[in-house]
């Protein structure tokens, strides 16, 4: 794998092109439109004002894009995996507050895939309006916009269960065919007005931000802003394509959008004072500057880019989901490989809440141009949040005061983006921010809650397996107890010095002994390697007794049933573990026993406190606990489903003390009784 990452080639160029760039090669579709609204009409857009507006679009790509994401924060590979949580994985032993940055982007960025899909499609769709496509003709309505949005996003949330590896295949090919267009539909309009090459100079950058033909100030960045939002996809996506392949495509991605940028802003410059554009608020001059034998096709080809950026999101939400859950930030959800495709997962939860949102946000806002106002809110939050991250990653590299002047450049930089895209709050922005703080809850309640328990569990609720080596011994050769199972697993952590729970070893010895020829105590170990996969095994000085640590990377599925027998064949073939032929069997040259396996589940309403305890702990350790009975059960979250598995359950004990003001009372009774 890490040789195919290494190496140029077209196919890959076509992936990269099809994976990567589908958020901000859509971003033509509504950033002009944008930057028109801020103006209040087309007519009162200035040649000044337009220059101004693209030339801030060109250096914000040229900053943040290409000069952040794509030289300096491909840098921070993650063993080839790139993003918010890699990035964070790979930092996270520098400082414990990193964990804050991280939650918050994360949230945000999982905020932002509920918003591209909207935006897009109804960016893309709108341009129907007042069409004549063959005997068919477009009205000029919204509600049949909403419609074919609606409808276009509800087929591809529902085809996602099933994989998408055969229509992805295809997204290289159109986006190669999206970008030719924008380019050549660009050159084609700058053409009119060639004066407009002067947007290159950073001069008209800064100058728009303090003239008074900018009516908006400084605000007017957050629309400009809109241009840069899928940079991030750069970054998250470096695991999938390769970082050279990312080098060599963004230069050509680049001059598209620009040259697309230039040319609609040559036709605004022209057409400004015409007496069909000058009173209108909202014009979309992606559409308005293609001649009209090139409408149909231009539409065409946008929607089918307007869905692959959405389809880029939606997996890409998966994986910053799966990432999440390997690091603790999110509650255990079911996690599934529709395809052959080792890159493509689908989580069914994610899945229909991503839907849900998304439609809503189509109807709430109605309009594209409403949708831009909520929209970049939460990539730029996440993206302040990645230079946190990866001002720490700078400092192992660079001299610290070197990494702290180069995270301060960018960081203010997009602090300024937030703060203009805040003004947008009361016009939508609050939608972002909502969706925000419900996932960025979730994650709270769940690593919190779960910190929380961990400081309150008494030293007394945990014993050494060392103490109970005899007992488990004499328990295996004890003929007078039926036998349970040959194998029996334990799905519980062993700490330092082999401490593990009490309730795993009342399970064993209380509940009716449980008699198996060999006892495994498998405990799970999330790493910082996305796919890392090994394992050590401790016999504890006995032939029946095995502690497994599993070291599986955040980004592996945790099929233990699967690596568990892996583990026993290797074992058994190496001679450290005895062959356990079984004396009935459908298998030729069996060697292995059967398995049972045992997962003892808290339960909230077993929850015990002591008024030692906050009563924000309190709320985070049940808010934990409720999370993880209602989200995947341990058997699909540990690849069980297909073994035979005992679930028990048990009360979580904190902080339990003596009631010092028990006392018996005494009963008097008479001498007629």
């Amino acid at each position: 794998m890490n040789n195919r990452l290494n190496r140029v080639t077209l196919a890959g160029m076509l992936v990269t092109l099809g994976i990567v760039y589908g958020d901000i090669g859509t971003s033509p579709l509504y950033v002009m439109n944008a930057i028109i609204g801020d103006a209040g009409t087309m007519g009162q857009t200035s040649k000044e004002y337009i220059i101004g507006s693209i030339s801030l679009i060109f250096w914000t790509l040229m900053i943040i894009t290409t000069l952040k994401y794509v030289l300096i924060a491909m840098q921070a590979d993650n063993n080839h995996e790139g993003g918010i949580f890699a990035l964070y994985a790979l930092v996270r032993r520098h400082a414990k507050w990193l964990i804050f940055p991280a939650l918050i982007g994360g949230a945000a960025l999982l905020a932002d895939g509920t918003l591209t899909p909207a935006v897009t499609v109804t960016s893309a769709i709108e341009g129907l309006k007042n069409q004549h496509l063959g005997p068919i003709q477009f009205s000029n309505s919204q509600t049949d916009v909403l419609l074919i949005t609606s409808t276009i996003i509800l087929i591809l949330f529902i085809i996602q269960r099933f994989g998408t590896g055969t229509i992805g295949r295809s997204f290289g090919p159109v986006m190669m065919v999206w970008f030719t267009f924008l380019a050549v539909s660009g050159i084609m309009n700058l053409a009119g007005y060639p004066e407009i090459i002067k947007a290159l100079s950073p001069y008209y950058a800064i100058d728009i931000l303090f003239s008074p033909a900018n009516k908006v100030g400084i605000f007017i960045l957050g629309s400009v802003f809109l241009a840069t939002t899928g940079a991030e996809a750069l970054y998250s996506d470096m695991g999938h394509v390769g970082k050279k392949n990312i080098y060599v495509t963004w230069p050509l991605v680049y001059a598209s959008l620009f040259l697309n940028y230039l040319g609609q802003g040559a036709w605004v410059i022209n057409h400004a004072q015409d007496a069909a554009y000058r009173n209108l608020g909202t014009v979309n001059p992606f559409y308005e500057m293609l001649p009209n034998s090139w409408r149909l096709f231009g539409i065409i080809i946008a929607t089918l880019a307007a869905i692959i950026a959405s389809q880029a999101l939606i997996t890409g939400s998966y994986t910053l989901a799966d990432e999440a859950i390997g690091l603790k930030f999110l509650p255990r959800l079911i996690v599934k490989h529709p395809s052959n495709i080792k890159n493509q997962i689908y989580i069914s939860q994610i899945n229909w809440i991503l839907c849900v949102i998304t439609l809503g946000v189509v109807w709430y806002f109605q309009t594209s141009q409403h949708m831009e106002a909520a929209y970049g809110l939460a990539i730029t939050v996440t993206m302040l949040m990645t230079t946190v991250l990866l001002s720490e990653f700078l400092s192992t590299k660079l001299k610290r005061p070197v990494a702290i002047t180069i995270s301060l450049f960018f960081g203010l930089i997009e602090a300024v983006f937030l703060g203009a895209s805040l003004v947008k709050f009361i016009h939508g922005g609050y939608i972002t921010l909502l969706i925000m703080l419900m996932i960025l809850y979730i994650m709270w309640v769940w690593y919190f809650g779960n910190k929380r328990r961990e400081h309150y569990e008494r030293e007394s609720e945990y014993v050494s397996l060392l103490d109970y080596r005899d007992q488990l011994e004499e328990l295996t050769k004890d003929g007078s107890v039926p036998l349970y199972t040959t194998n029996l697993v334990y799905m519980t952590k062993i700490k330092g010095n082999y401490q593990i729970k009490r309730d795993a070893m009342y399970s064993i010895l209380d509940k009716d002994p449980k008699r198996a020829k060999v006892y495994w105590f498998v405990t799970v170990n999330e790493t910082n390697v996305p796919f890392e996969s090994t394992y050590t095994v401790d016999m504890l000085e006995t032939k029946n007794i095995i502690n497994v640590q599993l070291y599986l990377g955040f980004r592996k599925s945790q099929s233990v049933s699967v690596y568990l027998h892996q583990i026993v064949d290797n074992l058994v073939e190496q001679g450290v573990l005895e062959p356990q032929v079984p004396k009935y069997t459908t298998m030729k040259g069996r060697k292995v026993g059967g398995f049972k396996f045992v997962i003892v589940n808290e339960q909230p309403a077993d929850l015990v406190v002591s008024d030692e305890i906050s009563p924000l702990d309190k709320r985070l350790i049940a808010g934990r606990i409720y999370l993880q009975n209602v989200t995947a059960s341990p058997i699909s979250w540990y690849g069980l489903e297909f073994s035979d598995v005992v679930e028990e359950s048990s009360p979580l004990f904190i902080v339990l003390h003596k009631d010092d003001y028990l006392v018996q009372r005494k009963i008097y009774h008479s001498v007629d009784e």
